[in-house]
């Protein structure tokens, strides 16, 4: 006897786990001091703690129990011998009191609970849902049955805590018997609601009433703690009314979620969610079956319909709940056909991941990347696919779901096996973070004692922390890794005989998925897939490993099957290339980078498909930054010179330009570059171009012999403002200047001769985007000649300019050809442009009139004013007249406002107090989404446009370009036209000056 209460030593403690050996030698030995008959700090009870998850918690809350039997003047002597000599029940108790606070809490509140640990019946099989109701109903025939089901729901807790530490319960049992309590505590809950209704209101009509069980509840996989999610259906009594009826339920379904949700003193159970009915929250909380119905076939999402895959009825009329799950399994298995079905899904998706906060996403098992929502989501998904036609796939328990999917033949073997392990143990992770303290949490802790806690609780005793960690990464990747290889690796055993293959999908089966991942010709893209990966070659192997990634990267897009065929057919241009595939295949961001640039427009496709080599920028970032004009130029000149033929010339021009639009295109698709650095590396290509075929004109025109005059290319509107869009002409005027003893006329004919030579050039047929250049901007216009001396620009300017010439001067940047006329021209133009005194009211008003002529008659007929970038509400040309008048107005005396560029001048504007900042903020984010949507409407369509697409398919790869994500197309179009409404207001007040 004196062994047996011989405490260890600090030294041992503390290799038996014990954090604190000091105090838990202390605790243990006013535990054995309790009961002088009976040992209680044995060798057997030091291993037992030791074996917990937390020695010193389980120590503590065991002191805490036998202190409370004492004060209450329970048996201590009887526990003590249990203690001693029941090794089930010891290990029962210290696994709960080491790994749950909360519960050792319970324990010392209601002490005698100890014996249910103790039930040699907790061993062995779980209770049925019959016999957790049974106990729960019995339980609260007393004057309290609120509190008393609390208490009672708290021990059927325990004993369910104590099994699934102790004995390593599945967590699918787990789960399903967290399930049924939660049942038996609704069921409860509403015969507690029933007798205090009626006995209220003994003359109240009275109904039937089903409590319909959704979301993990539904599926009996529900966590320690969790929202338990229902809907109410009813009907009144046969031959009674439905609006009283419909008055009761809905009294009785409020009072069903007050006595779940409320807190007492004895605490709560968990909240009750009816937020999944139709309408949602705004929606009544009770309808009928047949107003269910009703809703679901005419107005209800398909995230719904995801939703109605786990509805069960749990509580209440079981007849009504079994006719409302039998009448929505239908609308369940229909949803897939619907339009629009996996944008919608997997908004949804991505809609829960956005609220992640940042600092949290890594730690985040249930809705980070490899997380349980992601395993939910895939099976989900493919059930809703081929559950229609595949009865045998319809369970809504998720590893119920996903053995049928694997059973079935829709998942491998091997990675059903995979996925599921991964998802078991994150739900076990899950289960003992939220245990601890009974308290709905999804997210790992930080802190070391609680990790060691929460590693311990799974079976790593040896590196807790490390361990733990080391394993859950691996499931997370495991998940991340077969949530893409689950949709689309089987679509290539569908078409492509693999060897070793688990899987193989009909034909029809493979359309199904397809279809429902987003692809609008999925018999097409089932051919491109064969082509791609049919065959044993090293090529199809490595198309076989790329293909699942790249089908998922272009499904994320709203053409997926452009993305498809672009691909074909620039892997069957580089196929045999050996750089190509390898690239692919070992840099997993050039892949992904080329997968998004394939299905995001056809202007990138164009251009990688007249030039396949180009796809090796795609491997580094570092290859996507935009040329410097000294280096292009000289790649231009040098291309050029190497050409015997003007036209040859100049097609090795548009060559290098081809790839240079290509590597910008790439960037900005990329999101690599801001609008405004596409429209400076598009002004460089362009004024590289020019410059390069301007001599390759010039050497033609001469023929050899010397030329009689310097020419230069004045860059005008965008052009001249560095802010060239994809789709935009070259607005230029062309000067030249007589070389001493040259007749002005030899030397006009000369300039006008090349101008005509190079514009014909830059018109050929090509391989590339066509160069137009547009020269209406000259004095006169087209009535005007097309070249003019320095000489003769500066006597037009002096004797009959115009204001609103000033004004388009302001654009106007000599960017091409001989440097010094370049400069000269500059010289001339200034003064007309920054007037000295700026410029007198008179003009100020011509200019408004002139802007007001505009707005009435230049928008294109049809043309919405709402979303035209250019001339509508807001748009490019409100804001920049705006900025332009601000510059006749104030660049004489404010030097940083002598700019061709919009944003600059906008830039000088704030920091010399001409324009506030907030109004100079919004006409800066309103010119810049305009002219992002501009690009992103040629990058997508591959030809010019003002206004916003009209075809959904192209609006949403315009939104998706300009950043925002798949699905959001509406808040796309939303949010441009408040901007544009806040640029408007800005500008009546600055322009206008209203």
């Amino acid at each position: 006897m004196a062994e047996s209460r011989k405490v260890s030593s600090e030294g041992q403690l503390v290799r038996r786990g014990f954090a604190d050996p000091q105090r838990a030698s202390r605790m243990l030995q006013q535990l054995d001091q309790l009961d002088a008959r009976t040992p209680v700090a044995t060798e057997q009870l030091i291993t037992s703690l030791s074996e917990s998850a937390d020695p010193d918690l389980a120590l503590l809350h065991l002191l805490g129990l036998a202190e409370a039997l004492e004060q209450h003047e329970y048996d201590v002597s009887a526990f003590a011998r249990t203690l001693d000599m029941d090794d089930d029940f010891r290990r029962r108790l210290c696994c709960v009191l080491g790994a749950s606070e909360a519960l050792g809490r319970h324990l010392t509140v209601h002490p005698r609970h100890w014996y249910d640990l103790a039930d040699p019946a907790l061993a062995g099989s779980n209770p049925t849902p019959d016999d957790v109701a049974a106990r729960l109903a019995l339980a609260v025939d007393d004057d309290n049955p609120v509190d008393a089901l609390r208490i009672e729901y708290r021990r059927l807790l325990l004993r369910l805590a104590a099994r699934d530490l102790a004995e390593g319960l599945l967590v699918d049992e787990t789960a399903a018997v967290l399930a049924d309590l939660a049942g038996g505590a609704l069921e409860t809950a509403l015969r507690i609601a029933r007798n205090d209704h009626f006995g209220q209101h003994p003359g109240a009509a009275d109904c039937r009433l089903a409590i319909i069980a959704m979301g993990k509840c539904g599926g009996r996989e529900l966590n320690y703690v969790s929202d338990v999610d229902v809907l109410f259906v009813a009907e009144p009594l046969e031959g009674e009314d439905e609006a009283p009826a419909l008055k009761t339920a809905t009294q009785l379904a409020a009072a069903v979620m007050r006595i779940c949700s409320a807190h007492t003193a004895e605490g709560t159970l968990w909240p009750v969610d009816a937020a999944l009915r139709p309408e949602g929250k705004s929606g009544p909380l009770v309808r009928t079956l047949d107003s269910h119905l009703a809703y679901y076939q005419r107005w209800a999402k398909t995230w719904e319909f995801q939703a109605l895959l786990k509805a069960r009825p749990i509580a209440g009329d079981a007849e009504l709940g079994q006719a409302y799950a039998d009448q929505t399994a239908g609308l369940v298995w229909s949803a897939a056909d619907r339009e629009g079905f996996v944008d919608d899904v997997q908004s949804m998706r991505r809609r829960v991941v956005d609220h992640i906060p940042a600092a949290d996403v890594d730690r985040q098992l249930k809705l980070g990347p490899g997380g349980l929502r992601d395993v939910e989501f895939a099976v989900q998904l493919l059930q809703l696919v081929h559950g229609r036609s595949d009865e045998t796939v319809r369970s809504g328990t998720t590893l119920i779901a996903l053995e049928q999917l694997t059973s079935s033949g829709y998942v491998g073997r091997t990675d059903g096996a995979v996925l599921a392990d991964a998802y078991r143990f994150l739900r076990s992770m899950e289960h003992r973070i939220q245990l601890y303290r009974l308290r709905r949490t999804h997210s790992v802790p930080e802190h070391e004692d609680d990790l060691r806690r929460l590693g311990r609780s799974l079976g790593f005793t040896k590196n807790p922390i490390t361990d733990l960690t080391k394993v859950w990464k691996k499931h997370a990747l495991e998940v991340r890794r077969l949530h893409e290889k689950l949709f689309y690796r089987p679509l290539l055993a569908a078409v492509a005989r693999i060897p070793g293959e688990e899987v193989r999908l009909t034909p029809e089966a493979a359309k199904q998925r397809l279809t429902a991942l987003g692809y609008a010709d999925p018999a097409s893209a089932l051919r491109h897939i064969e082509a791609l990966s049919e065959g044993v070659s090293r090529r199809s192997s490595i198309q076989r490993a790329l293909l699942p990634a790249m089908l998922g990267w272009f499904a994320e897009s709203p053409d997926p099957d452009a993305g498809l065929l672009a691909f074909r057919t620039i892997s069957d241009a580089l196929g045999s290339t050996p750089w190509y595939l390898r690239q692919l295949r070992d840099e997993g961001a050039s892949a992904e980078r080329l997968a998004h640039l394939l299905a995001s427009g056809r202007y990138a496709v164009d251009l990688l498909q007249r030039a396949p080599e180009a796809t090796a920028m795609l491997a580094d970032e570092r290859e996507l930054v935009p040329r410097r004009p000294e280096a292009l130029l000289a790649e231009m000149s040098a291309a050029a010179r190497r050409q015997d033929k003007p036209e040859a010339a100049v097609a090795a021009i548009r060559a290098v330009r081809r790839r240079e639009l290509f590597r910008v295109a790439a960037a900005d698709l990329s999101n690599l570059l801001e609008v405004e650095q596409v429209g400076e590396a598009l002004t460089t290509i362009a004024a590289a171009t020019l410059t390069s075929s301007l001599e390759v004109a010039r050497r033609a025109v001469a023929k050899g012999g010397e030329e009689p005059t310097r020419m230069a290319i004045v860059a005008m509107g965008r052009f001249g403002g560095h802010e060239l869009g994809y789709g935009s002409d070259a607005d230029v005027m062309f000067v030249h200047d007589p070389l001493p003893g040259a007749s002005e006329k030899a030397a006009t004919d000369f300039a006008t001769q090349a101008a005509t030579e190079l514009r014909r050039l830059l018109a050929l047929p090509g391989a590339d985007p066509a160069v137009a250049i547009d020269a209406d901007l000259r004095p006169e216009g087209r009535q005007g000649p097309l070249v003019r001396t320095l000489a003769s620009y500066a006597s037009y300017y002096a004797r009959w300019s115009a204001v609103w010439e000033a004004q388009a001067l302001l654009r106007a940047d000599p960017l091409c050809g001989d440097a010094e006329l370049c400069q000269a021209f500059r010289d001339v133009i200034d003064p007309l442009r920054y007037p000295a005194d700026g410029v007198p009211a008179r003009d100020v008003m011509e200019i408004r009139r002139i802007k007001a002529r505009v707005d009435a008659e230049r928008l294109p007929r049809g043309a919405d004013p709402a979303t035209h970038t250019k001339l509508g509400r807001g748009g490019l040309a409100d804001i920049e007249w705006t900025v332009q008048l601000l510059q006749l107005r104030e660049a004489h005396r404010v030097e940083g406002l002598r700019t061709t560029r919009t944003l600059g001048a906008l830039r000088v504007a704030v920091d010399e107090g001409l324009f506030e900042r907030r109004e100079a903020d919004v006409l800066r984010a309103a010119w810049q989404r305009a002219s992002r949507i501009r690009n992103a409407i040629m990058l997508t369509r591959a030809r010019p446009s003002d206004s916003l697409p009209r075809d959904p398919r192209d609006l949403a790869a315009v939104a998706q370009i300009c950043g925002y994500p798949p699905g959001q197309t509406s808040r796309f179009s939303d949010d441009y036209l408040r901007l544009t409404r806040r640029a408007r207001n800005v500008v009546d007040h600055l322009f206008w000056g209203e």
